[in-house]
């Protein structure tokens, strides 16, 4: 059988960054789509001096109560430097002495997870172990696994001090919204970084896009509704693909949806709005500059992110596209029940195509929280490793990618499993029960992820799985996973 390559989505590979390949030669009015995005001092970031600010202590003084700190710490150290069960944890790094101190490190986070939670709870000898833990790491010091258990260290001892109570262990939409805590330009600068270090963003965007465009191919009106449009990078790419297209049908009316949150009227949502306004402001001068035909709307969630399928304006004769876009490392978390509430909403509407990218997030069963801390630490170590591998001199870039996203992501977590929420599971499997059909990847799509991967390290690695879901790895470890699924009655 012939493969064609030629379908494949027209996007430049050439140089780690936000912006799209677009002419230089346009007037004044040109929209340039890095015009919002930061220019990264690199010479800044790798100085000999790191002035970003440390997270807050929050060490407790009082360790009497009748607990021997230096025997309590000295048997959990001892106890973790005579297993080999944790191996895996810091597999990579360079000496024995870090290998030796991650085996301690592991073991006394695995054991303040358990005085905290276990059968022989005690909330004494949790303050203890986290006191030890708090004289050997910092989160800008040190091997990955050590700023690594420093963030896990900060957010156990927010739960034991219930300093988490607000935003951390609530099962609430969207507690953990590091955008509302973090300067917008350093936002702006380590989403930058993140997409230089790694290809996660690239290849959620790239392989729905590519998917897309071969669903909608002889399309003359597209309408994608989009979940969670973050800054819009995705779309930026599919309009100039669009506009660019070599053969068939003139350029189509593309028109974005994207779901905003603030029904309740508060500041957060407020800036939700604000923020997908200007989002539509961006993407409409960009397809203008290019001459794609282009409209931008919002719909309004409800006050606890419920979606109604009744809000959205639809127009006879657009080829209905659902993009869900699930916890990214730069995303907001978003609750089960909202994410539940769009995709059942979104079979009512019998989409051509829905594309789902979503976190690996590894077992949400039955193993209680010291299992889910567990996996979790797994988890993000390999997220950790990943991000050195792509600059591993560039620790100060790493540094704020880790405070402004993998650090408040890592608390957040650890306050949903601390009070038995979910992550939400594989929400690809969701889809499947309710009714939709998978559509197979196709060569081209899994070729492109395959050319994306090359630019990067040559541990990361990629995965056709039950013919419709691309996953991205790490070494042996799935990050995130691409898939793509259709209404099943128009297979009928």
């Amino acid at each position: 059988m012939d493969i064609s390559l030629d379908d494949t989505v027209d996007l430049d590979f050439s140089g780690y960054s936000t912006t799209t390949t677009t002419a230089t030669d346009r007037d004044d009015s040109y929209c340039k789509w890095d015009d919002w995005s930061p220019v990264v001092d690199w010479n800044t970031l790798s100085g000999e001096h790191d002035d970003f600010r440390d997270l807050i202590e929050s060490m407790m003084d009082d360790d009497s109560h009748g607990v021997n700190i230096n025997s309590t710490v000295r048997d959990v150290e001892e106890e973790g430097c005579n297993s080999a069960s944790t191996d895996t944890m810091v597999s990579d790094e360079d000496n024995n002495g870090s290998d030796f101190k991650g085996l301690r490190l592991v073991h006394l986070l695995m054991a303040a997870a358990e005085a905290l939670t276990g059968v022989n709870k005690s909330r004494d000898l949790a303050r203890v172990i986290l006191v030890r833990l708090k004289e050997l790491v910092s989160p800008t010091d040190g091997t990955n696994m050590e700023r690594l258990a420093a963030y896990f260290t900060d957010a156990l001892q927010g739960l034991l001090e219930g300093a988490g109570a607000k935003h951390m262990i609530s099962n609430g939409p969207h507690r953990d919204d590091h955008h509302h805590h973090h300067h917008q330009s350093d936002v702006l600068a380590a989403f930058q970084l993140l997409q230089d270090m790694s290809p996660f963003v690239k290849f959620g965007h790239f392989t729905a896009n590519q998917a897309i465009l071969e669903a909608v191919s002889k399309e003359r009106r597209i309408h994608i509704v989009d979940y969670d449009i973050m800054e819009g990078i995705q779309w930026a790419s599919l309009i100039q693909a669009l506009a660019s297209r070599k053969d068939g049908p003139p350029a189509p009316h593309l028109r974005i949806t994207a779901l905003s949150r603030g029904g309740g009227g508060g500041g957060s949502g407020r800036r939700s709005i604000g923020t997908v306004q200007e989002t539509g402001r961006r993407l409409t001068a960009f397809a203008a500059s290019i001459g794609q035909p282009f409209s931008f709307h919002q719909c309004r969630l409800d006050s606890d992110e419920t979606f109604r399928p009744t809000a959205l304006k639809l127009v006879r004769g657009e080829a209905l596209i659902i993009n869900c876009m699930l916890h990214l490392p730069h995303f907001s978390y978003r609750a089960p029940d909202s994410v539940a509430s769009f995709l059942s909403g979104a079979k009512t509407l019998k989409p051509k195509a829905v594309t789902l990218v979503e976190e690996e997030v590894g077992p949400t069963g039955d193993g209680g929280f010291v299992g889910r801390f567990m996996d979790s630490l797994h988890h993000y170590s390999a997220v950790y490793d990943s991000l050195e591998a792509g600059f591993p001199m560039q620790g100060r870039a790493r540094a704020l990618v880790e405070r402004v996203f993998l650090g408040p992501r890592i608390s957040a977590t650890l306050g949903r499993i601390y009070r038995g929420g979910q992550e939400g599971g594989c929400w690809g499997e969701w889809l499947e029960r309710v009714g939709f059909k998978g559509v197979g990847i196709s060569f081209a799509n899994h070729c492109q992820a395959k050319l994306l991967l090359g630019l990067f390290n040559d541990g990361y690695r990629v995965e056709e799985l039950a013919n419709n879901r691309l996953v991205l790895g790490w070494k042996s470890r799935p990050l995130l996973s691409a898939s793509v699924w259709s209404d099943s009655d128009l297979f009928n």
